[in-house]
């Protein structure tokens, strides 16, 4: 059910007026204090033998945020509403339990994980998804004002792109005679930053072991294809191990 506008009513006194209006639906506000959990990772493990081929990363490592959300298996319609199904992440939950979730404005909006929402043009627009233990999921509108339904739906979490995810890897470009080559990546999120994009280049018959912010990886085999290597220190492990000093990479221009 829809709140009808009228010219002499103000927004707050409209969603008074809606919430006593309505029998089947129910007045809640949505909430917004919900602080996804951030989780370090790196890859892969130390000492391990890997094979990369070209353009494929070396190490990876950083901090990746792990979103709370539901995930909806196919679209629904709510009282005007169509969720489009997918992924929607947590904003907020409330005293008693209930959880509120943000949405895509058309399908395949930002990131495929992110879910939609679509509306008819007689229904207000829609500001929350609210989610409960009991199986009910409702479309909370701009007015407070929710429309529920019972679907099919389930609690998980994923580790998608966000503002707060950071992560640093090194990509394997190639071999030319003895020189190896590789490329330094900063992102935030899932933009990379071009401030911290470079390239280097280091010397097989100087070292096998190569060196680069404080990571240290040893070369196995190297060609055009593929490497293998061993990385014996991650980016963040500031202390060198005893026999393993650093060696500092021969920079090319920023990348």
């Amino acid at each position: 059910m829809s709140s009808v506008a009228t010219g002499g009513y103000s927004m707050s006194l409209r969603a008074a007026w809606a919430c006593v209006g309505l029998l089947a639906t129910a007045c809640t506000t949505p909430q917004y204090d919900y602080r996804p959990a951030q989780e370090a990772f790196s890859h892969p493990p130390l000492g391990e033998r890997v094979t990369v081929a070209v353009g494929e990363p070396m190490l990876a490592q950083g901090n990746i945020v792990q979103l709370a959300g539901i995930d909806l298996p196919g679209r629904v319609s709510i009282s005007g509403y169509t969720l489009h199904g997918g992924f929607y992440p947590q904003t907020g939950s409330d005293e008693e339990g209930r959880t509120f979730h943000r949405f895509g404005d058309e399908p395949g909006d930002g990131a495929a994980a992110i879910g939609a929402l679509t509306k008819n043009f007689i229904v207000d627009p829609a500001a929350s998804i609210r989610a409960s233990q009991d199986g009910q999921l409702c479309v909370v509108t701009i007015l407070n004002v929710s429309a529920c339904q019972y679907p099919q739906f389930s609690y998980t979490s994923r580790a998608i792109a966000h503002e707060r995810a950071f992560q640093q890897t090194l990509i394997y470009s190639g071999r030319s005679g003895s020189d190896i080559h590789m490329a330094y990546r900063e992102f935030d999120g899932d933009i990379a930053r071009p401030a911290f994009a470079n390239a280097a280049r280091y010397d097989l018959t100087a070292s096998r072991e190569i060196g680069y912010r404080g990571a240290l990886i040893e070369v196995i085999e190297a060609d055009n294809l593929q490497i293998t290597y061993r990385v014996i220190r991650n980016f963040n492990t500031r202390e060198a191990s005893p026999g393993m000093p650093i060696r500092t990479a021969s920079a090319d221009r920023p990348g």
